[in-house]
């Protein structure tokens, strides 16, 4: 020990000055070094400023990209004015990330110190970049949002020419991008899909999709939506089911009260049609005419009046009132009557019903309530006729229904067999996914990731009756383009994927 403090006491005296000489020697060093670590720390706080606001920008523009018109200059305005991000450190000092709204309809496009495209796909690999094999064609295609900040310029205090190749300036760029997504999907859905029966504007009069959930008169048209093997606007086929897609599995997904399956907007699996037997006897569960459901967990709807004249609680034989000033039930369009529809190949109706049968056959004693004396344009659609039965007063704490008042044949509305009613959900609402089938060259039988415009509920207006066609109203659709009803069964999100 005592050697210890005699060497210790030998340095505290020591006159060389050898330590100043090491000091002097690394001292450039110590100081390069730390200047290094200041710009390495000034250079990773801006690209960490980028980098945070380009995603901002990306999930702002994504959230918007819901597959309807004007979600490319939704996504601009989101950009433009929803989000506000400075980065600093920049040569120009502190620089404010800012787009613009130069119209949403260019797929790539550029304002302020922002460019953007917008992709119908990215690469399966994050190392691969995005091309213009990536980019959207249109609106309906759109998934995703690349957005680039205009790279930066750094000015180094530690020259770094030996880094940027540049003796004259040691200064270098940094930039940012980002791809975010939006995904939209469904879940307890009916599997089922829908070709878009607006997909030709011209043979309906020029009505889209979205004019017909939002205005009365369209969505009063009765639709006819006939199962075919060829994927035509107004056919309907089966999506993939978590239940397996066999016939008595798709016959329990159309019966089931709640379905299990989610479904996503990006892209569902399709299914070659089946036999017509399931849709029938799933679908007619629904009314309580179907002898595999009746007593079962999957009951009739609470409101089923259907123009019913009899029915064998025993093997479900159904027979209908033929004369329709005795009982009838929410009846077809006229031109369903007659047979001579001209828009969707025939098969959807001009929303002509006769209310005013309907009501006095089925409500002899009341006279039409000042709710439902709508005529022309609005008279109301038959889907609110059922509602205003079930609920005249709009109040769901006061019983004050009609579905039980008597026809002039003696019918009502409550189910038929002593069956109680599910009243969970709406058994006469059909959901089911709207394909743009037109738009998918050679599309038949089963495919995958195919994409879908909206999902939709229909209104069933009478039970099937002929093993294969379903007679329905729209009600509405989700997404910007639809009035909000379906809400509750969608679930949205925006994410960065790069």
């Amino acid at each position: 020990m005592g050697l210890v403090f005699a060497k210790l006491r030998k340095f505290g005296s020591d006159e060389s000055g050898i330590a100043l000489i090491l000091i002097a020697i690394l001292l450039p060093a110590i100081i390069g070094f730390s200047l290094l670590v200041i710009d390495m720390s000034r250079a990773s706080n801006l690209h960490f400023d980028l980098q945070r606001g380009t995603d901002s920008l990306a999930l702002a523009a994504a959230a918007e990209l819901d597959g309807t018109t004007g979600s490319w200059a939704r996504a601009e305005r989101a950009m433009a004015t929803l989000v506000d991000n400075d980065a600093r450190f920049a040569t120009s000092g502190t620089v404010t990330l800012k787009g613009g709204q130069p119209g949403g309809d260019k797929t790539c496009n550029t304002a302020g110190n922002l460019s953007w495209c917008f992709l119908a796909s990215i690469p399966s690999s994050d190392s691969s970049a995005v091309t213009s094999s990536n980019y959207a064609l249109n609106e309906q295609s759109t998934g995703y949002v690349e957005v680039k900040v205009a790279p930066q310029g750094f000015a180094a205090i530690f020259p770094v020419s030996f880094l940027t190749g540049n003796s004259a300036n040691s200064g270098f760029n940094v930039a940012a991008s980002a791809v975010a997504g939006f995904r939209s999907g469904v879940c307890d859905y009916t599997p089922i899909f829908i070709c878009n029966p607006y997909e030709r504007p011209a043979e309906v009069g020029g009505v889209t999709l979205e004019q017909a959930a939002n205005t009365r008169q369209y969505r009063r048209r009765q639709i006819l939506i006939r199962k075919g093997s060829s994927y035509v606007p107004g056919n309907f086929a089966f999506l993939a089911s978590p239940f397996g897609n066999g016939a008595n599995a798709l016959e329990a997904m159309l019966a089931k009260v709640k379905p299990p399956g989610c479904y996503s907007r990006n892209g569902v699996n399709t299914e070659p049609g089946q036999n017509t037997g399931p849709v029938e006897d799933g679908l007619n569960a629904r009314f309580g005419i179907s002898k595999s459901y009746i007593g079962t967990a999957d009951g009739p709807a609470a409101n089923v009046r259907m123009g019913l004249k009899s029915v064998n609680c025993n093997n479900g034989k159904v027979t209908f009132e033929t004369d329709p000033n005795k009982g009838v039930g929410l009846e077809k369009d006229s031109c369903h009557i007659a047979g001579n529809c001209t828009m969707m190949d025939r098969r959807m109706g001009a929303g002509d019903w006769n209310l005013t049968r309907y009501w006095a056959v089925n409500h002899p004693t009341r006279p039409l309530p000042a709710a439902l004396s709508g005529t022309g344009d609005n008279l109301p659609t038959r889907y609110e006729v059922y509602r205003y039965e079930l609920n005249p007063d709009g109040d769901p704490a006061t019983n004050d229904s009609i579905v039980g008042d008597t026809a002039v044949s003696g019918e009502t509305g409550i189910p038929a067999c002593n069956q109680t009613p599910v009243e969970s959900v709406d058994r006469r609402i059909l959901y089911g996914a709207i394909i743009d089938c037109d738009q998918i060259p050679g599309f038949n039988g089963r495919k995958e990731n195919v994409p879908v415009r909206a999902f939709a509920s229909f209104f069933i207006t009478e039970p099937i009756k002929d093993s294969k066609d379903i007679y329905a109203e729209l009600v509405d659709i989700t997404g910007r383009g639809g009035r909000g009803t379906l809400d509750n069964f969608l679930r949205d999100e925006a994410q960065l994927y790069r």
